[in-house]
């Protein structure tokens, strides 16, 4: 039986989650587009920017998805991928399907973003890659959208345009990606809805004994320092205890090669955030991955947590803490 504090408890913690979900901005975007101009580009970068997404959704089931996300599940940034391979009845309904989003989720939460690129772009990138337009595969010579005709790339590239006018003229924004970089596709879109760049930079102390960490993208050896280890009286210590950071005062070069590499790091890391990058780990190791490699990756961790800029998150891991 469920105490009367307990309730009390449960409805608040319900009452307080009702109220995040409301104060939570609903997105919903719904990404179309030709084929080869970068659709799933698109939808990848949305879905690195917090996006729930789905590729390739039949339209008549966007408001049936959307529902189920947003009413059931509570996701409030989702982004959906629509294009030519939809069947074609629901292409030309696809204002209605629009209008009911908008009635039911309200006007400033569903925009249409419509990708694009020239017609010379397009048949360079298709050739560039070998794929087979979807107009032009087997399957599509006697399906609804080729009425029984067999099309070459440009004829493709030109029908798929009158059949996905009915969602390119709703569009809330179009990108023509024809000289867009994948850099700049992202800070495009990033602009677009309105989340700032972050990245996350992965503080590591490791052990060399244990095996280099293969994910890092910096690695320095501060084996070369004083170790504490020989001493008897800081064996059982470690980088994080005030014993070792006396220990390591007595040795100007342990400040000096701390420095040097807080200064590296706050001259570098902040050019990740225009190279399309969400992580970058950092790992310094010592011997044993216990006290120099731990003592100087918490100094860093002071440094530039006040010396970098907002948009770049520190965090920090002690890979052999288990070990200690």
């Amino acid at each position: 039986m469920t105490a009367p504090s307990d309730h009390k408890d449960n409805q608040d913690t319900a009452q307080n989650t009702m109220e995040s979900l409301r104060q939570t901005k609903l997105s919903i975007i719904v990404v179309s587009g030709r084929s080869g101009s970068g659709k799933t580009s698109v939808l990848n970068i949305l879905e690195d920017l917090g996006y729930y997404s789905i590729d390739n959704l039949p339209l008549s089931l966007l408001p049936e998805v959307t529902h189920k996300l947003v009413d059931e599940s509570g996701i409030h940034r989702i982004a959906l991928g629509v294009d030519i391979r939809t069947p074609r009845a629901d292409l030309s309904n696809f204002a209605a399907t629009h209008d009911k989003l908008k009635q039911i989720y309200g006007e400033q939460a569903v925009e249409v973003l419509y990708v694009t690129a020239q017609e010379s772009t397009l048949v360079a990138r298709f050739n560039a890659t070998r794929r087979v337009h979807p107009l032009m595969s087997k399957d599509a010579k006697n399906s609804e959208y080729s009425e029984h005709t067999a099309y070459n790339l440009p004829a493709a590239i030109e029908k798929e345009v009158q059949l996905l006018e009915p969602i390119s003229k709703r569009a809330d924004i179009k990108i023509d990606t024809s000289m867009l970089n994948i850099h700049q596709l992202k800070d495009r879109l990033r602009e677009y809805v309105g989340v700032d760049n972050k990245i996350v930079i992965n503080l590591l102390s490791f052990g060399f004994k244990y095996g280099n960490p293969i994910d890092a993208d910096f690695i320095f050896d501060v084996r070369i320092l004083p170790n504490p280890h020989w001493n008897p009286a800081l064996r059982i210590a470690t980088g994080l205890d005030k014993e070792v950071g006396e220990f390591f005062a007595d040795y100007p070069e342990v400040a000096e090669m701390t420095e040097d590499i807080a200064t590296f790091l706050t001259r570098w890391l902040p050019d990740f955030l225009h190279n399309n990058r969400h992580t970058v780990t950092v790992a310094v190791g010592c011997t044993g991955g216990k006290h120099r490699s731990v003592y100087i990756t918490e100094k860093l961790k002071r440094h530039l947590t006040a010396n970098l800029p907002a948009e770049l998150v520190v965090a920090i891991k002690h890979r052999e803490k288990r070990r200690w």
